[in-house]
C-alpha cells in the first residue's frame, strides 16, 4: 500500500510537470512571433538558452549541487544535449525557411509516434491499445489545427522535411533515454544541456544571420525575458522531471498540448484565427492526451 500511494503521487508530480512544460512552450508561440520581427531565429533562440542555462547552473550552485560532470557521463550529457535541445530548436528553426510554419509543426509533432515505436525495442514497453487511441486522437486533432495550411511538399522543400523529421526522430531517441538519469544532480544535468545545446546556435546565428543587437524592442526584450525564464528554464527541468517520474509514450503526447495552447495564446495575444477548425482540434487534442495519461 505505502509502494502504491508513493506510485501516485510520482504519478500526479509527472502529470504537473508535464502540464507546466507544455503550457510554458505553447505560450512561446506567440512570444517567438514577436521576436522574430526583430531578431534572427536561431541567435534568438540560442541567447536565451545560453542565459537560461547560466542562471540554471547558478541555482543550481546556490542548492548545493556539483557542477563538475563525470568522465564517464560526458559522452551521454553531449547526445542528450544534442537531442533534447539542439536538435530539436536547431533543426526546427532552420527547417522553417523551407517549409510554413504549419508544415514544420505537423511533421514535427509526430514525435509521439517516433517515442512509442523506439520505446518499444529500447525500453521493452509494448504500445498497448490505449496508447495508439491517444496518438490517433491527438496526431488528428494536429492534423485538422494544421491542414489548411499544409500543401504538397515540393521537391525545394526536401531539406527542410528531412529537416523537422530529423529533429523529431532524435528528439523522440532523447525522450526515451531520457529516463534513465544521467549522473549528475537534477538542476546542474538541465544547466549543462541547455547550455551545450545552446551554445552552438548562438555561434552559428553571429555567423551567419549577424543579428542587429539594437533592433530589439521594450516588447521585444519582454518575450526575450519570458523565453529564457519559462520556455528554457522553468520547461526543461519540468521536462526532465516529468520524464523521470511518467512513461516516455505518455509524456511525449502529452506535448501535443503545446501547439493547441499555442493557437489559443495567439488568438488573444495577436488576434489569430480561433474558429471551428481550431475548436475541433482541441477537443481531438486534448481527448487524445486525456485517453494517455487516464489512470489504468
Amino acid at each position: 500500500m505505502i509502494l502504491i500511494s508513493r506510485q501516485l503521487r510520482s504519478g500526479r508530480a509527472g502529470l504537473l510537470y508535464l502540464l507546466i512544460a507544455s503550457v510554458g512552450w505553447g505560450l512561446n508561440w506567440p512570444a517567438m512571433k514577436v521576436i522574430l520581427a526583430e531578431w534572427p531565429p536561431l541567435f534568438a533562440r540560442g541567447a536565451a538558452g545560453v542565459v537560461a542555462a547560466l542562471g540554471l547552473a547558478l541555482l543550481a550552485a546556490a542548492r548545493g549541487e556539483r557542477l563538475a560532470i563525470p568522465r564517464d557521463a560526458f559522452g551521454r550529457l553531449v547526445l542528450a544535449a544534442a537531442t533534447n535541445v539542439l536538435v530539436w530548436m536547431g533543426f526546427t528553426t532552420v527547417a522553417v525557411q523551407w517549409l510554413t510554419v504549419g508544415e514544420a509543426a505537423l511533421l514535427v509533432y509526430t514525435m509521439p509516434i517516433w517515442v512509442t515505436l523506439l520505446a518499444w525495442p529500447i525500453r521493452r514497453e509494448r504500445p498497448t491499445f490505449r496508447t495508439v487511441a491517444a496518438l490517433v486522437l491527438g496526431i488528428s486533432g494536429i492534423a485538422v489545427l494544421l491542414g489548411g495550411e499544409v500543401t504538397a511538399f515540393s521537391a525545394h522543400k526536401l531539406f527542410g522535411v528531412i529537416l523537422t523529421l530529423s529533429a523529431a526522430i532524435l528528439f523522440a531517441l532523447g525522450t526515451v533515454t531520457a529516463r534513465t538519469a544521467l549522473p549528475v544532480p537534477p538542476l546542474a544535468s538541465v544547466a549543462w544541456q541547455v547550455g551545450m545545446g545552446c551554445t552552438p546556435m548562438v555561434m552559428a546565428g553571429l555567423l551567419f544571420e549577424r543579428p542587429d543587437f539594437g533592433a530589439l524592442s521594450a516588447a521585444g526584450w519582454t518575450m526575450m525575458a519570458y523565453m529564457t525564464v519559462v520556455p528554457m528554464g522553468l520547461c526543461y527541468v519540468c521536462w526532465f522531471a516529468a520524464l523521470r517520474k511518467l512513461p516516455p509514450s505518455t509524456a511525449s503526447i502529452g506535448t501535443l498540448l503545446v501547439p493547441i495552447v499555442g493557437v489559443i495564446a495567439a488568438a488573444y495575444a495577436l488576434g489569430e484565427p480561433l474558429g471551428v477548425k481550431e475548436i475541433a482540434a482541441l477537443i481531438l487534442t486534448l481527448s487524445g492526451v486525456a485517453l494517455a495519461l487516464r489512470k489504468g
